[in-house]
């Protein structure tokens, strides 16, 4: 199977016409048809039914151009970060976070290490889950995580990077917001979005505040949704401070309590290379160095 037969057979089962999907394709109608015919026989199925007015997918078929274009998106994914690097780079540094704003600082530190490693690439890959997974398969050379998830890794060397604290996340028109301080008294009476993965130390702050019978909830199924759900009016909720954007789309106000998040980053203890140090010390250095940043 090469890249234009999985191209053919994708817009096949989008126009279900030869016709059209040929002519979208920039190519004849029985090189099109050719093509999908030597695709079915390389599987070893059919994808689709053939009909006078066009082809409509199988049940196998259905299933088959799912996988398909997924796998395509994630191949011209891989071309497009390979054509990339080819131009310019030399050696490449993978650094996986559950979300954008996890590092704050990641962009400037992009920036200041280009500047001294110009033939190095820093790439941030975005997981929401199993982000431990691929960084124990190799998939990344540097993870964003909380030290209390690095607890029986092995072969991998961890790096503090900050720690961040609890903050109440409500609209900026809730009364709360006008606060400097929330403490568990202010909650009395509001809904509490709750869930989403919350990591454990937050778990236990919500479960105090949920025990004390003064504060309804709300299961939220992730931080996204949660966001949604304040910004409706459903309620406020609690979370790291590094999952703040710094936008002002919402009121983000310290809470009282011991609680606290410890970020760092691993790396794999058989990764020395000279440009991953250097690129670790510029992140601590700005995290160090913004001692008033709100984290």
């Amino acid at each position: 199977m090469n890249t234009k037969q999985m191209d053919y057979c994708i817009e096949l089962a989008r126009t279900q016409s030869f016709s059209r999907g040929s002519e979208n394709m920039f190519v004849s109608q029985p090189t099109f048809s050719y093509q999908i015919k030597l695709l079915e026989e390389e599987i070893g199925f059919t994808i689709f039914e053939r009909n006078g007015k066009g082809a409509t997918l199988t049940p196998a078929g259905e299933q088959f151009v799912s996988f398909l274009t997924s796998m395509r998106e994630d191949l011209k994914r891989a071309i497009e970060q390979g054509q990339n690097f080819s131009a310019k780079y030399k050696d490449n540094i993978t650094i996986s976070l559950i979300v954008r704003q996890a590092v704050y600082f990641l962009p400037e530190a992009i920036r200041i290490f280009e500047e001294k490693m110009p033939g190095t690439q820093i790439t941030p890959i975005f997981r929401y889950e199993n982000g431990m997974d691929g960084f124990l398969k190799n998939e990344s050379d540097v993870l964003f995580t909380l030290k209390e998830n690095t607890k029986q890794l092995a072969g991998a060397v961890v790096h503090e990077l900050f720690e961040s604290h609890v903050y109440l996340i409500t609209d900026k028109n809730d009364p709360l917001a006008s606060k400097n301080l929330i403490t568990e008294e202010d909650l009395y009476g509001r809904t509490l979005m709750v869930g989403g993965g919350s990591p454990s130390a937050l778990r236990s702050v919500q479960q105090r505040l949920i025990s004390s019978g003064k504060i309804k909830y709300f299961n939220s199924p992730d931080h996204d949704t949660t966001l949604t759900n304040v910004a409706a009016g459903k309620g406020v909720c609690l979370a790291p401070g590094f999952l703040n954007d710094h936008s002002g789309q919402y009121a983000w106000i310290p809470f009282e309590c011991n609680e606290s998040f410890n970020c760092v980053l691993v790396t794999h203890k058989t990764d020395a290379r000279e440009g991953l140090f250097i690129f670790l010390d510029i992140l601590k250095k700005l995290y160090k160095d913004a001692v008033a940043f709100p984290l």
